[in-house]
């Protein structure tokens, strides 16, 4: 058997949110209105085709693999990139004179625009019925906020690590990491998540944090051609 985490967006619609999967046997997806990601259970022309069939219109598909995605003609490739996938638990951080607060449904505009603004990854009406998502908040405005994404296995991936431009360099972020993380191992899961291989900086948070570079992934956007 392969590793949860080498097909974590598969593992992640095959196990513990299975419930939220869109497609079938070969190929799935999660809504739209809470995420991107789909998978196939290979790169077979067959799983190609049952995503094709999931997609329609502008409908994106974004994939994260082991090895480089080759998509058939029906589709054309958006995006293609590495990303580093890291696991750990990030230490307890403080931000002093500041609340981490937990934040649900009437938070999201708010934490589409900071998402909007600072551009950590997808994020959606609806990506926060995927976990627990935490914030900061300074004269009653959202300025950081983290939450959890994909659940493969016993793993479960943080996710929206994002902070106001105006209020960086304040350690929110590490904060934010470490009570996500806190949330995560105390439910005896482990901590992971995704970063764009190009983003050094956020590596080095990252590592500092304590946590590690397990794999590198392939991440692809696909969209079916009109």
């Amino acid at each position: 058997m392969t590793h949860p985490l080498d097909q974590p967006i598969w593992s992640a619609l095959t196990t513990r949110q299975q419930a939220l999967a869109e497609g079938g046997a070969v190929a799935r997806r999660f809504p739209l209105a809470i995420a991107p990601f789909a998978d196939m259970v290979d790169m077979s022309p067959e799983s190609f085709a049952a995503l094709g069939a999931l997609m329609s219109g502008s409908e994106i598909a974004v994939l994260f693999t082991s090895g480089a995605v080759t998509a058939p003609d029906q589709f054309k490739t958006l995006l293609a990139e590495t990303g580093e996938q890291m696991t750990g638990t990030p230490k307890d951080s403080s931000a002093p004179g500041v609340e981490i607060v937990t934040l649900g449904v009437t938070d999201v505009p708010e934490m589409i625009a900071l998402v909007e603004l600072t551009k950590p990854g997808p994020f959606s009406t609806r990506t926060h019925e995927l976990g627990t998502f935490l914030g900061i908040r300074i004269d009653g405005r959202l300025v950081a906020m983290t939450g959890e994404r994909m659940k493969p296995g016993n793993y479960t991936e943080m996710t929206a690590v994002c902070v106001h431009p105006d209020h960086r360099g304040r350690g929110y972020a590490q904060a934010l990491l470490g009570a996500v993380a806190r949330g995560i191992v105390d439910r005896g899961e482990i901590p992971f998540l995704h970063v764009f291989s190009s983003n050094t900086s956020a590596i080095a948070l990252y590592q500092r944090q304590g946590m590690e570079i397990r794999r590198r992934l392939h991440v692809t956007v696909l969209q079916k051609k009109a």
